[in-house]
């Protein structure tokens, strides 16, 4: 299809959207989604045809979740765009998407809204807008409380904000080290578990992170579940997570030599698990040896 008869259609379907029959609206939405789903410049053509994006934004609005859910499917579209990710990243815009977090219609409307936060998330330049607007607390809160089903869109789009520092202050403070710690004691998804052991190990890149780990409860231990009994996605998170305890908190170590089965399941991951985990365990193995070399200098027990 030529240019012209694309900015054709285009101009059509705005017509019928703002037109008074439902009817027609959904047409011309469906049009809409189907001409940006594979053509980046289609997805230009819409953009800037005037007033197309200010009325899909308030369409993610309307009391009737099929216009909601195709509204937000050609705005994802949209998204997909490197050159759109920053104009589309407005104030209001983001305030709607936030409402189908805080607010879910559908299982459909949530998915799309976290699918287009984590797209346009992706240019670093937009990741501090989601923290003004509160979609970080919003992610943590919807998390806590979600199913299955959407938990894993709202884990990778908290997963894309909580790269930039000050993300990660506004997530660790609205409680996440919990829910996620929660989530992965809980789930029977690997998925999920993984995606939430890959977040905590985000948040523990920053001392605020890293702060409320070591002040959890039994953190070590929590991790060695992880390590005998999840997923090698899971087991990595997990290994990461101690890395940087160890690195921080030299109890943390004393903590895992304590342990009798701790350097039994490291050293069989340093020989069973994937390169990347054996590499880890090994690492983590090297760290409990040098604590305790430096016990047994000074007379201490030997742990292990």
């Amino acid at each position: 299809m030529s240019s012209a008869r694309v900015i054709e259609a285009i101009n059509e379907c705005l017509s019928l959207a703002k037109a008074d029959s439902p009817e027609d609206l959904e047409k011309a939405l469906q049009t809409l989604a189907s001409i940006t789903r594979v053509s980046p410049q289609n997805r230009v053509l819409l953009a800037q045809t005037d007033g197309a994006i200010p009325l899909l934004a308030s369409l993610t609005n309307a009391s009737s979740s099929i216009v909601q859910t195709l509204s937000l499917l050609i705005l994802f579209n949209l998204s997909l765009n490197p050159d759109l990710k920053q104009s589309l990243a407005d104030m209001e815009i983001i305030y709607h998407l936030n409402s189908r977090i805080s607010s879910p219609t559908s299982p459909d409307s949530s998915k799309l809204a976290s699918s287009m936060i984590c797209s346009l998330a992706m240019l670093d330049s937009n990741k501090a807008k989601f923290g003004v607007a509160g979609t970080v607390q919003l992610l943590v809160k919807a998390v806590s409380s979600s199913l299955d089903y959407d938990s894993h869109h709202l884990l990778s789009c908290l997963a894309e904000l909580v790269h930039y520092h000050g993300n990660c202050t506004l997530a660790v403070r609205a409680g996440a080290i919990p829910v996620l710690l929660r989530l992965v004691q809980t789930t029977g998804s690997e998925d999920l578990a993984g995606t939430a052991l890959a977040v905590l190990g985000l948040l523990a890149r920053f001392g605020e992170g890293l702060s409320a780990l070591m002040s959890t409860d039994q953190i070590v231990i929590w991790m060695l579940r992880v390590l005998k009994g999840r997923s090698l996605m899971s087991k990595e998170g997990a290994a990461d997570i101690l890395i940087r305890l160890f690195d921080d908190s030299e109890e943390c170590v004393r903590e895992a030599l304590m342990l009798p089965e701790f350097s039994a399941v490291m050293a069989d991951l340093s020989v069973r698990g994937s390169v990347r985990v054996r590499e880890k365990a090994e690492l983590l193995l090297r760290k409990m040896a040098d604590v305790n070399l430096a016990f047994t200098a000074e007379g201490n027990t030997l742990y292990i």
